[in-house]
């Protein structure tokens, strides 16, 4: 993990680890000045796919999706369905669903890499996005706890928890907790707008 993390508007970090400069952002709101963000991390995308922004949370699963999207997911369907044991192939195909904003079929992708593949902190991070954005925070932070677990070193993961546990489910004690845990990890860790996530902790403990 690098020492130095940007973290972009509205989202989770999908698709990276925060040694990349490439973060996606995937859902925004405010708390007295606190940017909601969690990130996708590091699941192996390409740079286009990670640059695009992805909208908040709604109860829509299957947007449009476009002719060359459309192309690839079945390319990649046809490739898992062929080869079902391809955790790669499980892993781009779930993050092509995470991109169309197919959340129920991305967790069915990521789920059967895990399986294939259960200690890929990055994967099962991404999985944690989609649960919340599928309408299921603490499974979310379950999930991200799991991920921790694998990795004590995932940043995405412990900055995401906390972004779930303080704009999901209003935990705030526990949002401060998991990013005290960060910043041990990484005192240097900042937020997508520049700001520093000790200085958000300074202004959530100062607010609550």
């Amino acid at each position: 993990m690098g020492k130095k993390q940007n973290i972009e508007k509205d989202g989770y970090v999908k698709k990276q680890t925060l040694t990349l400069a490439i973060l996606v952002a995937l859902s925004i709101g405010f708390f007295g000045g606190v940017v909601f963000t969690v990130y996708k991390s590091g699941s192996g995308q390409s740079a286009q796919v990670s640059a695009k922004q992805m909208p908040a949370p709604t109860n829509q699963t299957r947007p449009d999706v476009s002719t060359d999207m459309a192309v690839k997911i079945l390319k990649l369907e046809k490739i898992t369905a062929q080869n079902p044991d391809d955790a790669s192939a499980w892993v781009e195909l779930g993050n092509l669903y995470f991109d169309s904003s197919n959340y129920e079929k991305a967790i069915e992708a990521y789920n059967k890499s895990l399986a294939i593949n259960p200690n890929n902190a990055n994967v099962i991070t991404d999985l944690g996005i989609m649960y919340r954005r599928s309408g299921q925070p603490d499974k979310a932070v379950k999930t991200f706890d799991k991920a921790i677990k694998v990795d004590p070193t995932h940043e995405t993961a412990r900055f995401n928890k906390g972004i779930v546990l303080m704009h999901d489910l209003k935990d705030i004690e526990g949002a401060i907790k998991a990013w005290e845990e960060l910043i041990a990890l990484n005192p240097l860790a900042l937020a997508p707008n520049g700001q520093s996530v000790d200085q958000i902790l300074q202004t959530l403990k100062e607010r609550k």
